[in-house]
């Protein structure tokens, strides 16, 4: 009963672990705040810049992404974007998220730290009063950068650290192995910092070994590639470590070329902790009930594990003890509403 399935998929709270901010910016809000700073743009219109969205791999979104970047400037572009990811996931009845930031793509462009945490936490914040959701906030290092800026951004971070709860690694994977960027993450880990970094996405089992071992992370952004190594499978699984897959990334990322080829039935089968999120939803087609969407459609997916996969949201997200608990009885009062349609 798939119709069943994704109704559930769609009412139960949940979590979003992996998604970028920078990633939510829609072509309507692109635009919109193209004209407030009087960016130029290399598109005539909002049509023509979803056109553009075809990629052919990691490389050629991340050419798209940091371009579309230029129209953040100000404070209120900042909260802007921010408000309008939590007013959109508030929909998918996402109850809680842990989102990642990149302030070394805006540093660049002169764009100051505190222009940029000053807006998102702001909208954060309101989102927390006014629409009930909590977050955590995490500062994800560009890993095509060499560490020393790594080292530089941390210590711009240093006053904002009771706002700043983890730390994270993304950009172009292949050629920039974890290993990197091991003493920066030590530093991290030192000041009290959560960890998590993108691994296995493009990258081979290597870079999630590194992530592991070097790096000490707590959760794994992707780890797709994971699969291939028996033995590293099997240690995700011993130490419970999260994943936090992204399927419509996935596809439009080449990752894997049909959803119905998607690992998502491997994961769950080797005992993996996998939750579900939209990583870049502006770009890549979905937020993250689409994503939920884009699984049941093309794979068997029963609604237990769809119960499963937003337990592990909360389990696997950086609330506390007592938050979880609140959170996991949410999820279970709308399961037992829903369960007898299954019966």
């Amino acid at each position: 009963m798939p119709s069943l399935t994704l109704a559930l998929a769609d009412r139960l709270p949940k979590a979003e672990l992996h998604m970028h901010l920078e990633g939510s910016l829609e072509p309507e809000l692109m635009f919109s705040l193209a004209r407030r700073n009087n960016v130029s743009l290399p598109y005539e219109n909002e049509d023509e810049l979803r056109q553009a969205y075809q990629f052919n791999n990691l490389q050629e979104f991340l050419n798209l992404y940091y371009s579309g970047m230029s129209v953040l400037l100000t404070e209120q572009d900042f909260y802007d974007l921010t408000w309008a990811y939590l007013e959109r996931s508030h929909q998918d009845n996402v109850i809680h998220t842990e989102v990642f930031f990149d302030p070394q793509a805006h540093l660049e462009r002169g764009v100051a730290f505190e222009t940029q945490i000053d807006g998102i936490f702001r909208a954060l914040t309101d989102a927390q009063e006014n629409l009930g959701m909590s977050f955590r906030l995490i500062m994800s290092f560009l890993r095509h950068l060499p560490e020393e800026s790594a080292f530089e951004t941390l210590e711009l971070a240093l006053p904002y650290l009771d706002r700043i709860d983890g730390i994270g690694l993304d950009s172009s994977e292949m050629g920039h192995p974890p290993e990197k960027f091991e003493r920066v993450f030590k530093q991290c880990r030192d000041l009290g910092l959560r960890i998590t970094a993108h691994a296995g996405e493009e990258g081979p089992p290597d870079y999630v070994w590194q992530a592991i071992n070097q790096l000490e992370i707590q959760r794994i952004d992707h780890g797709n590639r994971a699969l291939e190594d028996a033995k590293l499978t099997a240690l995700i699984a011993d130490k419970e470590l999260t994943l936090t897959v992204c399927p419509l990334s996935n596809k439009r990322l080449r990752v894997v070329d049909d959803m119905k080829q998607h690992p998502f039935p491997e994961m769950m089968a080797k005992g993996l902790k996998v939750t579900i999120n939209s990583d870049d939803p502006a770009y890549f087609g979905g937020y993250v009930n689409d994503n939920f969407h884009a699984l049941i459609n093309n794979l068997d997916v029963s609604p237990e594990q769809v119960l499963m996969l937003v337990k592990n949201s909360i389990t696997g997200s950086w609330l506390s003890d007592v938050e979880k608990g609140h959170a996991l009885a949410r999820i279970e009062s709308v399961w037992e509403q829903e369960r007898h349609a299954f019966s």
